[in-house]
């Protein structure tokens, strides 16, 4: 049986992931971004002598890779032992139709991040700390506040980048379509780079008094404080 776990909300599928795991103990953790039909044979064929199934998880299957035809041998032997082992395999993103196709009788789950986040994301903008608030507090009873803030610093570091021009050195810029790149270097010539600056040492020094302990309040509510300042 193939499974793959897919999709942006990344916090819901790691835990999806992580039960799995504590469901198989024995699972087989493999980097797909490596992986090798070599490497692939051998791990099917590890099994104990009374017990030939096996569950391997297999992370970044979908990974660029060098060699189309490893990448299409591997499926094919991924499909030919889809009945004797038990078989995840995890996307940090969202995969579209043609990959999720290359498997014939696979169970899909997908974890999509909440629409409203996006506005969130796109409504950070000067002088609009009330707005971001109330986003925000929507957000909060679906959402932990804790992805809210990694999706926060995301954001900002992004647009910081566009900037300062040094937007080639980050891969998730050079992924984006043309068009979410154009709406994101639109909202980042809305703040000035000292402002941007501001924010994202702000947002260090939450990450920092989270990391150490020393955060005098609960994060949301020092994100709502920072929200406010924007």
């Amino acid at each position: 049986m193939i499974t793959i776990i897919h999709g942006d909300d990344i916090s819901s599928s790691r835990i999806f992931l992580n039960e799995v795991r504590s469901k198989h103990l024995n699972s087989q953790l493999v980097d797909g971004n490596s992986l090798t039909v070599t490497d692939l044979t051998q791990i099917m064929t590890g099994g104990d002598l009374f017990n030939t199934e096996q569950t391997i998880i297999i992370e970044h299957f979908y990974a660029r890779r060098k060699s189309l035809k490893e990448f299409a041998a591997l499926v094919e032997l991924l499909s030919e032992k889809a009945l004797e082992h038990e078989i995840f395999i995890w996307e940090g993103k969202e995969l579209d139709k043609k990959a999720l196709s290359l498997f014939k009788h696979v169970t899909i789950k997908t974890y999509k991040l909440p629409q409203i986040l996006f506005l969130f994301l796109d409504s950070i903008k000067p002088g609009q700390g009330v707005t971001l608030v109330q986003i925000y507090h929507k957000l909060l009873k679906h959402t932990e506040a804790e992805l809210l803030f990694f999706m926060l610093i995301r954001q900002i570091r992004l647009m910081l980048a566009l900037v300062h021009k040094s937007s080639e050195q980050i891969d998730e810029v050079k992924r984006m379509a043309p068009w979410q790149l154009n709406k994101l270097q639109k909202q980042a010539a809305i703040f000035s780079p000292r402002q941007l600056r501001s924010i994202h040492t702000q947002l260090y020094m939450l990450d920092k008094g989270m990391k150490t302990g020393t955060l005098s309040m609960p994060l949301r509510s020092a994100i709502d404080i920072l929200l406010l300042d924007i």
